[in-house]
């Protein structure tokens, strides 16, 4: 069985293009916050602690959402370990304990960089897809909101 999209197939493509890096890239910050989570140290430690889950919450939440949108315009979405760590853009942490304040700027730097690749996704699905250009913006507005929380420990 296949499922059909509802848009045209160039949009399709365009759009199920912005889709799959947007999962590689929510599905890889899930992933920097946890292991940043479990490997703070510092004495901002719980409240850095506590927030990365926010982070991580935020990601698994999208990233079901923006795999279901590829789903339900017929791209298969691809969410496999060796297709993010092939894809992601995202600068990782080390595998040691790291300072609060290292964590808190590695973070900062993550969704420097999320915030401009989904704020191009939002201008490139426009006209492809306004549907999904909608939850691209709400990932966008979410990625954003952490970005100031973070960058406001700083």
């Amino acid at each position: 069985m296949t499922i059909t999209s509802p848009l045209p197939s160039d949009a399709q493509k365009t759009t199920g293009e912005a889709l799959q890096a947007s999962l590689v890239d929510l599905f890889d910050l899930s992933l920097l916050a946890k292991q940043a989570h479990w490997n703070v140290v510092g004495p901002l430690f719980t409240s850095v602690h506590e927030h990365l889950d926010t982070v991580v919450d935020l990601a698994r939440r999208y990233s079901d959402e923006v795999a279901e949108r590829a789903a339900a315009i017929g791209v298969n979405p691809d969410g496999r370990a060796a297709t993010v760590s092939s894809e992601t853009v995202l600068q990782q942490l080390p595998p040691a304990w790291t300072a609060d304040a290292d964590v808190v700027r590695a973070v900062v730097a993550a969704l420097d960089t999320l915030a401009a690749r989904f704020r191009e996704r939002v201008l490139a699905t426009e006209e492809a897809d306004p549907v999904t250009q909608d939850l691209l913006i709400e990932v966008t507005d979410a990625i954003e909101h952490q970005r100031w929380m973070f960058q406001a420990q700083t």
